[in-house]
């Protein structure tokens, strides 16, 4: 078998730093305490957590889970049912509003807080920036959601800075597409859909001319199932006719993203997740994320990306710094946690993009999957254990856990737009259960956590601080076992994996077991890795599981196989010092 498909060598040498282990938290969930959970529940029902929750006490107790980013989801103001209209907000018609609280990618002014997240709401934004130090001082950076695809029907900033001009205030919404319109219209056509437009309100909701809606839906007619909330922002790209691209001049949308962006890195906001970054022209990013570096070198840049095929055009052209690792090893390692695919099919995911892999970002939750405890993925939190020490271990990529993921959070509720679908939603208020009680166990310390959630909570702490500090981790070299590790009596490639992360005089040898029963294995290292990384080769070692901390004595050695003992749907990872 071929070097290519045994060993992989980072080609980003120059590019190395220190591995992310990024955080997320869906920011209005977090903090609530009010634990009514009515379905469908409104604010003064259910209530809602604030940017308040986020003390020095709870940013502490997530950065010593080995956390070094944290990104804080729904941040800017979006569409909502709530009425702040009182405050100088305009109400949104509840007809274009997914849920009561809306979802957080319905952005309805880039340059203001959200108002659910303040504890005054005529003070969001300083106590958006009192947040911004609080997590600082807890020596944590900050990423924050910029949605550049599409924004709320009735999107319109109040908070915008003085002489900025707001989307859409100067098209022509006589053309269906012109290069310097915001958005792409259809003249003489109202806009309707498959649903009520009234929803509860003295009128319907009315949109003349219609706009394209955001999930590149290019007619005056809106699905339920469509992101009927969002209209589709135009980059310069006429979809109805040819694709053709009207970059130069420089479109109007592009400037106006541009200055969002460095508007809240301003703010001291150290990265951003970008939603469905690949809406959006490749263009646009090769030329926006340079100019936001040249003011802001540190910030970095998080495409959320499905297609494959464009994963190299939007680092090279597009400049991001990440890019998700969804399509590959997140379906791969879901697929063999389940039982529907074989642990060799991780080796597939590495060989995709190899020439990449440093941009790439690992994860087995977020916001728009489910939750792996739920009755849709594992149905148990520890049984996922096996694939996370893959996806945090696999590269010198960032890696990142969704709030409650740690505590083996189920998403079994049934909150109301998002109802029972093992995901915690987002489009409604809410009590998570497993945080709430977490955040309020007498000052974090786990007496209204089971002995389940406690014992997860560790394993995580323990893998990710590996990840967040250890060298062969952030910058270790990778090389994958299997192609010298056949089904044997003692190796079922069906059920484990096997991969060395090298770096300077330390090797570590990975061993993960996706079966339900402890294995005991033979690992084969062949004397290529030993030439390779001139390792020392040893009969008898005494390596440390970094998982625990307990001695491990076993072979390292090309002229036998390296005994070691799995557990059930976990791993090991044994570091030697090799030289």
């Amino acid at each position: 078998m071929g070097l290519t498909q045994a060993c992989s060598v980072n080609k980003t040498a120059a590019e190395q730093m220190d591995k992310l282990v990024i955080y997320q938290v869906f920011t209005r969930l977090f903090g609530n305490e009010s634990n009514v959970n009515i379905k469908d529940g409104s604010h003064s029902q259910n209530g809602c957590g604030t940017m308040a929750a986020f003390t020095p006490k709870a940013l502490e107790e997530i950065r010593e889970l080995g956390t070094t980013h944290i990104w804080y989801t729904g941040i800017i103001e979006h569409a909502t049912q709530t009425d702040y209209s009182a405050f100088g907000i305009s109400r949104d018609h509840h007809a274009v509003v997914k849920g009561k609280a809306g979802s957080a990618y319905a952005i309805k002014d880039y340059y203001d807080v959200d108002p659910d997240l303040a504890t005054s709401v005529p003070n969001r934004m300083k106590e958006f920036e009192a947040l911004v130090e609080r997590t600082h001082d807890a020596r944590l950076k900050i990423i924050i959601d910029f949605v550049p695809n599409h924004v709320a029907r009735q999107y319109h900033s109040d908070a915008c800075p003085d002489g900025v001009e707001d989307l859409g205030a100067a098209d022509d919404t006589t053309l269906h597409f012109s290069p310097q319109n915001n958005f792409y219209y259809f003249p003489g056509e109202a806009l309707h859909a498959d649903f009520d437009l009234q929803q509860d309100e003295a009128a319907p909701y009315t949109e003349q001319p219609a706009r394209a809606t955001g999930n590149d839906v290019f007619s005056s007619y809106a699905r339920h199932d469509d992101w009927y909330e969002t209209v589709k922002l135009n980059y310069g790209v006429d979809y109805t006719g040819g694709r053709t691209t009207h970059f130069d001049p420089v479109p109007s949308t592009w400037q106006k993203m541009l200055d969002i962006l460095l508007f809240w890195a301003g703010k001291g906001v150290d990265g951003f997740r970008c939603d469905m970054a690949e809406m959006v022209p490749a263009e646009f990013w090769g030329w926006a994320i340079p100019q936001v570096k040249a003011n802001y070198p540190n910030v970095i840049f998080i495409a959320e990306i499905y297609g494959t095929d464009a994963y190299r055009r939007y680092i090279d052209e597009g400049r991001f710094d990440y890019l998700y690792d969804k399509v590959g090893l997140y379906d791969t390692l879901r697929a063999v946690t389940c039982g529907t695919a074989n642990a060799e099919a991780i080796t597939s995911c590495w060989q995709a993009v190899d020439d990449i892999r440093p941009h790439m970002l690992s994860f087995l939750e977020n916001h728009d999957e489910q939750r792996i405890a739920s009755d849709f993925f594992a149905g148990n939190a520890e049984k996922a254990h096996a694939a996370m020490i893959v996806a945090a271990t696999f590269s010198t990529g960032p890696v990142m856990i969704y709030f409650g993921q740690e505590l083996g959070e189920r998403g079994m509720d049934d909150e109301g737009f998002s109802g029972r679908d093992g995901r915690t939603t987002i489009f409604d208020y809410w009590t998570v259960s497993s945080i709430n009680r977490w955040r309020n166990a007498d000052l974090f310390n786990n007496r209204k956590l089971t002995p389940e959630e406690v014992d997860n909570r560790q394993f995580y702490a323990s893998l990710l601080n590996l990840c967040a500090s250890d060298s062969v981790i952030q910058y270790g070299e990778f090389y994958d076992l299997m192609y010298v590790n056949p089904p044997s009596e003692h190796f079922n490639p069906h059920k484990q994996y096997a991969y060395l992360r090298h770096y300077d005089r330390s090797t570590m040898l990975i061993v993960v077991n996706f079966d339900d029963h402890p294995v005991s294995v033979d690992v084969n290292i062949p004397q290529h890795a030993f030439k390779l990384y001139r390792m020392n080769s040893r009969q008898k070692i005494r390596a440390i599981n970094m998982l625990n901390g307990e001695a491990v004595a076993t072979s390292f050695t090309y002229t036998k196989p390296s005994h070691v003992d799995v557990p059930a749907n976990s791993g090991v990872i044994l570091k030697v010092k090799t030289r």
